[in-house]
């Protein structure tokens, strides 16, 4: 490749990741997976393409010192990591069983957080607090639940298995 198509290639990885990570999101809220498992997936994939693509970066752009290691490893690491992280956890979540089960857990701790889309970003989401198998899984309901987000006393859902094991959550569900 020449140095425009590597500089081409770089920023469409870049960007390519940020994007999928924004949708990445959204499916981590409905699936019971641990954190450290996708942050580790994020910085195995991106230590292992700095490695291997380290040189032909530092042959693309004129960075020297510390400033080539600090942008190549946020290249590679917001990059690949984040694009192979979003492949694992929408494998995850696409290609679930269909067999669902119906569950119900209490409500441990309620919250809420800024924002939504675009236009509804003034708007509070309510966060409920489950424990879910021994773990504490936040879930975030769309901003209508707000002003009777205290009056929920348990969560209902269904759960699929994932590709990978982890379970999916859909049809979620607030009971008074």
């Amino acid at each position: 490749m020449t140095k425009k198509q590597r500089k081409i290639f770089y920023a469409i990885i870049f960007i390519l990741g940020i994007s999928l990570m924004i949708w990445q999101i959204k499916i981590y809220r409905n699936t019971i997976i641990d954190l450290p498992i996708l942050i580790g997936i994020i910085l195995a994939t991106g230590i292992v393409a700095f490695i291997v693509d380290y040189k032909n970066y530092g042959k693309t752009y004129d960075y020297e010192g510390i400033g080539l290691y600090l942008y190549s490893g946020m290249q590679y690491i917001i990059g690949f990591g984040f694009i192979a992280c979003s492949i694992f956890t929408l494998s995850n979540y696409y290609f679930a069983e269909s067999n669902t089960k119906t569950e119900s857990y209490e409500i441990i701790d309620r919250t809420w957080i800024q924002g939504g889309t675009k236009y509804r970003r003034n708007k509070k989401q309510p966060v409920f607090t489950i424990n879910y198998e021994g773990k504490n899984k936040e879930l975030v309901f769309n901003s209508k639940y707000y002003e009777k987000m205290e009056l929920y006393k348990s969560v209902e859902f269904e759960t699929r298995e994932g590709l990978f094991g982890f379970k999916i959550l859909e049809n979620k569900k607030l009971n008074e």
